[in-house]
């Protein structure tokens, strides 16, 4: 994940199109999110959300599924009894949101 604060004007990714833009008095907009009127913690929040899609995607595609069907599939409640839970996932994650 790369996500860029340029010139304190605009959020930008290495790993997707969209992007957010400041418009003045520490408000953003991004580009996904038409109408709304965004914090920086917000916007980056947004870009990094978006981040998280094309990584989905990417995963998806290997599948067979659209991240669409990926994330619908994904969320629900598995029909197999609990695994033993490790910490492993956990940490991966949090490293992912962490942008390490």
């Amino acid at each position: 994940m790369a996500v860029q604060v340029v010139g304190l004007s605009l959020i930008t990714s290495d790993l997707t199109p969209h992007q957010a833009k400041s418009v003045g008095t520490g408000g953003w907009v991004v580009s996904f999110l038409p109408g709304r009127t965004l914090t920086t913690e917000q916007a980056t929040a947004a870009i990094q959300a978006a981040e998280a899609v094309a990584a989905v995607n990417a995963l998806s595609i290997q599948v067979g599924l659209t991240a669409m069907e990926t994330v619908g599939l994904a969320t629900q409640e598995s029909p197999w009894s609990d695994p033993v839970r490790s910490n492993g996932l956990l940490t991966r994650l949090s490293a992912f949101l962490a942008g390490g």
